[in-house]
C-alpha cells in the first residue's frame, strides 16, 4: 500500500473526517520531515509507512478531544502531534515548542512551505515562556512524565483549561506520584485506537487545579 492509501484507510477505521486535501497536505509534512531526516535525525523512525502509522495516525487520533481555541503543544519535536492538528483544525491556534533548535528549524520551515498559518511555533524551554499567555489544552507526546509535565507547564494553562498527556500503556504509576506530589488527579484516561498499530495508546485528562508546590 501507498502512503496515501495507509493514511486514508487508517482515517477511515479511527472513523475521523479529514479531506482529500487535508490528507495530502498531512503527506506533504511528511515527505518534509522524511527529506529533512536525511539530515538532521528528526526522528528515530525511518521506515515510510511506518511513519503514517507512528506520527500522522498516532497524532491524528487525539482529534475528537481536541475542543479548544488555543493549544500548546510541549516537547513536539517534529511537530508531533502539533502540526497534524493544525493542518486539521484550521480555526484551531497551535503554538509548539521544544528546545531542540534543529527540530524547531523543521518546524519552522514545515510553516511556511505548507503555509500553516494557525501555527506558532517557538523555540527553548517551555518553563521559560511568559505566563502572559494562556491556553486551555495543553498536550504532550511522550515529553516527560506527568509530574514534570505539570510542574513545567502549570503556569501556561489556562484555569477552565486541562492537560491531555499521550501515553503508551496505561500510566498507573505516574498517575498515581502525580496524585501524591501535586493533588493533581486525571478525570478520565482514554483508551486511544492506532489503525495499524499493535501496542497501547492512552490519552490522559489532568483538569486544572491550583497546585502549591509547582515549579516556578
Amino acid at each position: 500500500m501507498s502512503q496515501q492509501a495507509i493514511l486514508e484507510q487508517g482515517i477511515k477505521d479511527a472513523k475521523l473526517d479529514i479531506s482529500a486535501q487535508t490528507q495530502q497536505r498531512l503527506l506533504d509534512y511528511l515527505a518534509l520531515m522524511q527529506k529533512w531526516n536525511k539530515v538532521h535525525n528528526l526522528t528515530a523512525v525511518r521506515d515510510a509507512d511506518e511513519m503514517v502509522i507512528l506520527h500522522l495516525l498516532d497524532s491524528l487520533v487525539v482529534l475528537p478531544f481536541i475542543d479548544a481555541k488555543h493549544l500548546l503543544d510541549v516537547g513536539s519535536g517534529a511537530g508531533l502531534p502539533g502540526i497534524p492538528l493544525a493542518i486539521c483544525l484550521p480555526d484551531l491556534q497551535v503554538t509548539v515548542i521544544d528546545s531542540n533548535s534543529k527540530k524547531v528549524s523543521f518546524m519552522r520551515q514545515a510553516k511556511a512551505e505548507l503555509g500553516i498559518a494557525n501555527l506558532e511555533v517557538l523555540g527553548g524551554r517551555v518553563e521559560e515562556i511568559a505566563s502572559t499567555k494562556k491556553f486551555e489544552i495543553i498536550i504532550s507526546r511522550a515529553f516527560s512524565d506527568l509530574s514534570l509535565f505539570i510542574s513545567l507547564t502549570h503556569h501556561l494553562l489556562d484555569a477552565q483549561g486541562k492537560w491531555l498527556a499521550m501515553k503508551g500503556v496505561y500510566p498507573e504509576v505516574e498517575l498515581a506520584e502525580l496524585a501524591a506530589k501535586t493533588g493533581v488527579t486525571a478525570s478520565k484516561v482514554e483508551v486511544l485506537n492506532v489503525p495499524g498499530l499493535d501496542a497501547q495508546r492512552h490519552l490522559a485528562f489532568l483538569p486544572y487545579q491550583p497546585v502549591s508546590n509547582h515549579s516556578k
